[in-house]
Formats: structure tokens, C-alpha cells, sequence
């Protein structure tokens, strides 16, 4: 059987559902070619601003977190910033990957301030390069709140909106907004988003986290001259809590909105229960760091494996499959119970026993 991994989103043909996310894996127009090269269906850039001199990183800047009996790593800390290259150098590569790579889509993530302005400028130059979105991060969980970027903006439902909308007056390319995990429920913000038509969610960016203290040194990791700052927590851990919030934003969204879902992806299999719950794409950064962009092959062989176990031809006809079995513990009581009488009721004549009232009630509709 024959299975098609390609997909189209918000008027986007991606060849497959894999995506590099926005970091180290789309930090400049090199790598994100040797993805393409390899294979994949698509990438978001490292994080674009008007004014890199404000983003300077530190060394060290990740932490890995690992399982204590195998080793395996199943979590990453980092606390790196946006990329600290100068728009007008994104501008230049972005052109040139275009025109070496028309038929794969770029999705270039943005970032500014709460100045429609900043928001306005950066968003028709980069979409003059050719691109074929906006990713909007405002939900970068460290680094620069004194400036009011990332989460500062993203955990307010008016900002986001506010936000959305200045794109949205900016350009006519669809346009996504990264989500932060770091609020009890996203459903306000995604109403908000809804509200200024915003195109797609991508869900989730990383979680606020200490990684934890060195016992050695009693210095928390990562170590920056003995001191570090909360940074973003991502890996194989956070996959539960990102299929939770892609579940959520999917079952809210407009017939009309997409989902690009992250967290912990490493697999096809992790992929499919993101599509499942409602993603139409997905997105992996530490999953390539960790293990390279030539992970993409098994991606891309386990999910059509998975495919053609369950009968699905087209991608598309797997979006959202499970969303329905999701429901509340209220429902799963009255789900359970009526399951236990159905299963007490004879259902043919050598099931009955003997007791025929209550065998003849159980036969009887409510």
C-alpha cells in the first residue's frame, strides 16, 4: 500500500509533516539546506529581530537531563537566546534558499517587542525574501522580558491579539503564533489569536525550568561563572504535557486554523499521536540536535509504517482521528458504567442464568 506524507496547510504544499522548529537546528541558511537535502518537509528559522546587538548568549548555555538507571537523555535545558545575526544577513540567505529550494517551504519565526512598528517593519522585510510564513514567538520562555519579547507577550491574551493583528495588516502571508506551555490553559489566548485571524498555532515552546544544582560545586546547571537564570525545558519528558496543549488549541480551533505540533518528538510514532490529536504538521529542534537531521529517515518511514498499519492513505485523513475519545472524568464514569451494564445484559440465549427479572430489565431500554 501506497501512503502520501505530503500536506497541504493554510495554502502551504509540505512534501512531508516534518518540520525543523526554530533554534540551533535553522540557525542560518547552511543547515537549514542540509535539511532539505536530507529530506525534510520544511523549516522555521532561529528567531529574526530588527536589532541583534541586543542578543548575546552565554557559554555554557544547555543541560542535558538523564534517565538515572539507561543514560538516555530525556530532557534539555537550555537558556539560549533568538539569533544574534543581523536581519540584513537573514534577508540575503533567505533569497538565495528560496531560489535553491522553491519547492520547500520556509517558515521564518519573528520576534519583536510591544511596538507595532517593530512588528510592522520586520514582517514586510522578511516576507520580501521570499518566505512562505510567519511563525510569531511570543512565547520564549527566557531571556529579554525587560524588553517585553517572547512569553512577556504571549501569556496575555490582549498582547497576543494585539500583536496578531499588526502582522496581519503587514502582510498576506499566513501567519502562526508559537505558544507558550507556561499558562494553566491556552484556550484564552487561542480565542484571542481566533479573534485577529491569525492563520495556525505551532504548540508547544519550552517549558520554564531549573535544570538542577551540581552537587559537587552546589552551583545550578547550566553553570555560567557559578550563577545560571530559569531556561526552557524540552526532550522526550515533555511530549504528555505538548500532546495535552495540541489536543486543546485543535479542539478550539476554527475549521479554517492549523496546528503544528512540538515536544519531544523523536519518533514516527511520536509524530503520529500528534497528527492524531490534531497537528497537522510537526516540529522537532532537540530531536536533531541530539540526534541529527538525518533522524528525518526514520521519521518519515516509521510514520508511513503507521500509516498503512491503520489503513490511512492521505496524511490528512489522520489530523484530529483521536480528538473525539478525549473527554471529561464525568463522562468516563457514565462511559464505564453504561460499558459494565452492556456487558451484564444476556446478548444470546445461552447467556441468560437463571435470574430472569433482573436479566429481562437489563433487556429493557431506560
Amino acid at each position: 500500500m501506497s501512503v502520501d506524507l505530503s500536506i497541504t496547510v493554510n495554502g502551504i504544499h509540505f512534501k512531508n509533516p516534518f518540520l525543523l522548529a526554530s533554534g540551533p537546528p535553522g540557525t542560518n541558511a547552511r543547515v537549514i539546506s542540509k535539511s532539505f537535502d536530507l529530506g525534510w518537509g520544511g523549516a522555521v528559522t532561529k528567531t529574526i529581530c530588527l536589532d541583534s546587538s541586543i542578543i548575546i548568549n552565554t557559554a555554557p548555555r544547555y543541560t542535558k537531563y538523564r534517565d538515572p538507571k539507561t543514560n538516555n537523555v530525556i530532557g534539555f535545558t537550555n537558556i539560549e537566546l533568538i539569533s544574534d545575526r543581523p536581519i540584513e544577513i537573514w534577508e540575503k540567505e533567505l533569497v538565495q534558499l528560496k531560489k535553491n529550494y522553491s519547492d520547500r517551504p520556509v517558515i521564518a519565526s519573528i520576534a519583536a517587542s510591544l511596538n507595532q512598528n517593530d512588528w510592522q517593519q520586520l514582517s514586510k522585510r522578511i516576507e520580501a525574501t521570499g518566505v512562505d510564513g510567519f511563525e510569531l514567538n511570543l512565547s520564549c520562555p527566557h531571556g529579554l522580558p525587560d524588553k517585553q519579547m517572547g512569553m512577556a507577550l504571549g501569556e496575555d491574551a490582549q498582547r497576543v491579539e494585539q500583536v496578531i493583528s499588526w502582522v496581519k495588516d503587514a502582510t498576506k502571508l499566513p501567519v502562526w503564533v508559537k505558544m507558550t506551555p507556561n499558562i494553566g490553559s491556552p484556550i484564552p489566548i487561542v480565542h484571542a489569536a481566533q479573534n485577529a485571524n491569525v492563520d495556525g498555532f505551532s504548540s508547544i515552546n519550552t517549558i520554564l525550568s531549573l535544570a538542577g544544582v551540581n552537587l559537587d560545586t552546589l552551583r545550578p546547571q547550566p553553570t555560567v561563572e557559578g550563577y545560571t537564570t530559569p531556561g526552557g525545558y524540552s526532550g522526550v519528558a515533555v511530549k504528555p504535557i505538548a500532546l495535552r496543549h495540541v489536543m486543546e488549541i485543535a479542539r478550539a480551533c476554527h475549521d479554517d486554523v492549523s496546528v503544528s505540533g512540538i515536544g519531544g518528538i523523536v519518533t514516527g510514532a511520536d509524530a503520529a499521536q500528534f497528527i492524531l490529536f490534531g497537528a497537522s504538521t510537526v516540529q522537532i529542534c532537540t530531536g536533531a540536535m541530539l540526534h541529527g537531521y538525518e533522524i528525518i529517515q526514520s521519521l518519515t518511514k516509521q510514520l508511513s509504517d503507521i500509516m498503512e498499519q491503520h489503513a490511512f492513505t492521505h496524511l490528512s485523513e489522520m489530523v484530529g482521528k483521536s480528538i473525539p475519545y478525549v473527554t471529561t472524568h464525568a463522562d468516563l464514569v457514565d462511559i464505564q458504567e453504561q460499558a459494565k451494564q452492556q456487558k451484564a445484559r444476556p446478548q444470546r440465549d445461552n447467556d441468560w442464568k437463571g435470574e430472569i427479572a433482573s436479566e429481562t430489565d437489563a433487556l429493557i431500554t431506560q
